[in-house]
């Protein structure tokens, strides 16, 4: 952006100004007192004044907010300078680099001398002549006549600059002919600029994307939603298509058509599952997962290009919280203490090799990523420049501390849930009498608990031990032995050198104690 800033002060102000704009690498482009240069006649003379035009630069999209964003940031400067400082006028400035086509020089003295035709040729002589022009294009287009000299334009231009000297260089040559680097040339087809282009296509994808959305959404409704939903996509569809038959500045309109229902086929066919052998549809949950995960890709990405000390603090507190929750995995992982708390265990009692400990905390890490969506939307907002958004807003801090702090409770939720599912699936599957599923290196077998002493000096924790019965065991920890007994619903806890261990052949079948080594004998 191109601003007119009015600096208002003593020359040590206006000194001071020029620092801060060149700290931020702001070129200024002019500058000259109030009342002269361009605002003669314009603004009234003021000898304390000074306009400057700065080159305000700034990441964000191209919208009809940019110039407001533009005078935010010197708004902000001002402030924490503590400057008189206005923006009086401020313009886009349009820096988008065409898309030059981009020519191989080669030598054509390797061609024969043009020679009269003779009239009429007989057919052999047309044969061979066409061979050779043949043959002359495939050795060309191989690169084995190229002069080493890369140019870029139009067709003439390319050749009238591969001809001519280098100062410094290469002497000029008229043996030089161009080839296209990448395909043929077609004139005309004239692509948009770089910036443009990019703009065009990240549209283009969102709509694909939505119409993809509502086409799942359609799969798995009927009757009137079902049309409803199918109609949306076609809007979807239709918009898009749109936007990529403009894919160029000019020409190549029935080529850009093409590109664009092929692209749709492709997102129909991966959210439908077209190109795997199952062909399974993707859920509306799947779905919105997946756009979660590209919208959250998308934001981090804008937010790291627009990187300053607020985004660090957006950037780096969930990746810090995350971290130090992964290293608690030294003295028992989040889910398996959450686990152990619902069996009425401690995470002592349960011995999990170190291995599943830490699949238990790449678990909680997919959890804990989930609080990255928070900075990515707000990255996106930055990217729009969003006036709630806008630097120095006194709304922005707490508003985002607000909403991080609502998804960090949702995620703490996710973990709290995984590991209630599991816990209510071992005591459903201890009062059915079946095997319990595994969690994260947990597992529990029903086992048979034999004691190797006296009843009277067993020291048993949570409940009286019934040796014919088979209990749910959770291995030996510490030296102590964690059972699960279906009756009660509560945990029992035995010294392992007390007891002995046996397999239980079925959870509902008695266990056998030999006579000779009952413990009250």
């Amino acid at each position: 952006m191109l601003a007119l800033v009015e600096v208002r002060g003593e020359q040590r102000d206006q000194d001071q100004a020029e620092q801060e704009f060149e700290r931020r690498g702001w070129p200024v482009v002019t500058s000259f007192p109030r009342g002269e240069g361009a605002s003669a006649g314009v603004l009234s003379a003021d000898p304390v004044s000074r306009l400057y035009c700065v080159e305000v630069r700034l990441f964000g999209a191209r919208n009809r907010r940019t110039g407001r964003a533009a005078v935010w940031r010197v708004q902000r400067l001002a402030k924490a300078s503590r400057l008189e400082m206005y923006v009086r006028r401020c313009d886009v400035m349009d820096r988008d680099r065409e898309q030059l086509t981009e020519w191989q020089a080669h030598t054509i003295a390797y061609r024969p001398p043009l020679r009269p035709v003779p009239r009429p040729m007989t057919i052999s002589a047309r044969l061979r002549r066409r061979w050779m022009m043949a043959r002359a294009r495939y050795t060309e287009r191989r690169g084995h006549h190229d002069a080493g000299s890369l140019v870029t334009g139009t067709a003439s231009e390319a050749r009238r600059l591969a001809r001519i000297s280098m100062p410094e260089g290469a002497p000029g040559r008229t043996d030089i002919d161009v080839r296209a680097l990448h395909g043929r040339e077609r004139s005309w087809i004239v692509p948009r600029r770089e910036e443009a282009g990019r703009r065009r296509v990240y549209r283009f994808t969102a709509w694909l994307l939505a119409m993809a959305f509502c086409a799942v959404l359609a799969h798995h409704h009927t009757g009137f939603r079902r049309w409803l939903w199918v109609a949306v996509a076609a809007a979807c569809f239709a918009v898009g298509l749109r936007i990529g038959s403009r894919m160029f500045e000019s020409g190549g309109r029935a080529l850009s058509v093409l590109v664009s229902c092929a692209a749709a086929v492709f997102f129909l066919g991966a959210a439908f599952g077209w190109f795997s052998s199952n062909a399974q549809v993707l859920s509306p949950e799947q779905t919105v997962l997946l756009g979660a995960v590209t919208l959250t890709v998308v934001g981090i990405r804008l937010l790291v290009r627009q990187w300053t000390w607020g985004e660090w603090l957006a950037w780096a507190a969930p990746l810090a919280f995350t971290m130090l929750v992964s290293f608690a995995v030294a003295s028992g992982s989040v889910l398996h203490a959450l686990y152990a708390d619902g069996l009425g265990l401690t995470p002592e009692d349960l011995d999990v090799p170190g291995i599943w400990q830490a699949l238990s905390a790449v678990k909680v890490l997919g959890f804990l990523s989930l609080a990255l969506f928070v900075p990515a939307v707000w990255g996106i907002v930055k990217h729009v420049h969003a006036p709630f958004a806008r630097p120095g807003e006194h709304l922005s801090v707490p508003l985002y501390v607000l909403v991080q702090a609502i998804v960090i409770v949702q995620v703490a939720g996710l973990a709290a849930d995984s590991a209630g599912h599991a816990v209510n699936a071992v005591k459903a599957a201890a009062d059915r009498g079946e095997q319990p599923p595994p969690y994260f290196g947990v597992e529990p077998e029903w086992t048979c608990v034999e004691p190797t002493v006296p009843l009277a000096r067993l020291n048993i924790q949570g409940g009286e031990l019934r040796a014919e019965r088979p209990y749910l065991s959770f291995g030996v920890a510490g030296g102590m032995v964690s059972l699960w007994n279906p009756d009660t619903g509560e945990p029992l806890k035995l010294p392992s050198g007390q007891v002995r261990l046996l397999p239980a052949q079925d959870s509902g079948a008695a266990c056998r104690v030999p006579p000779g080594e009952r413990a009250d004998t």
